[in-house]
């Protein structure tokens, strides 16, 4: 027989593993629908468990967890889903977020944006314009003179060192 605090303790631990899941999600993108697209099973085979589930599934990877947080070198930033050059490192700034930031993308067409009321907020996903993968969010609390922020997780990009 399962004690009353058992019972309470399980329980709590279940609604905090459904609260991490939830909080991982974002919002809902017909992400067939964009000139890149492919089934399911060959995004899963393309980009392996985790960056599928943050480009295909809208999730958020853990903040601090990317190198790319830390990359200092110049180069530029493509999507790792269909290798669109989407941000170059000099528009790159560290927001004390623990994802990447950017202050703007190489060209605004090759960004996509969505509204996201998931967690009680109000917020702007981004997504790739070519493949509709999700990236991160928008921001206005970045730097002057735009006072925007990218705020992308770094699965959601593969580097590319200048020459």
């Amino acid at each position: 027989m399962m004690t009353r605090r058992a019972f309470l303790g399980s329980a709590a631990l279940a609604a905090a593993g459904s609260a991490y899941a939830l909080a991982t999600r974002g919002p809902r993108v017909a992400r067939d629908a964009f000139p890149v697209a492919r089934s399911p099973a060959a995004w899963r085979r393309r980009l392996g468990p985790r960056r599928y589930r943050i480009l295909r599934e809208a999730a958020t990877e853990p903040p601090f967890s990317s190198p790319l947080h830390a990359e200092k070198r110049a180069g530029t930033y493509h999507c790792a889903g269909c290798d669109q050059p989407l941000f170059a490192s000099r528009h790159k700034y560290d927001s004390g977020t623990g994802w990447p930031a950017f202050t703007r993308p190489i060209a605004p067409a090759r960004i996509g944006y969505a509204r996201d009321t998931s967690l009680g907020m109000i917020r702007t996903e981004e997504h790739c314009a070519r493949c509709g993968g999700h990236l991160g969010h928008l921001f206005d609390d970045g730097p002057p003179p735009l006072g925007k922020r990218h705020c992308i997780n770094g699965l959601a990009l593969r580097f590319r060192p200048a020459a």
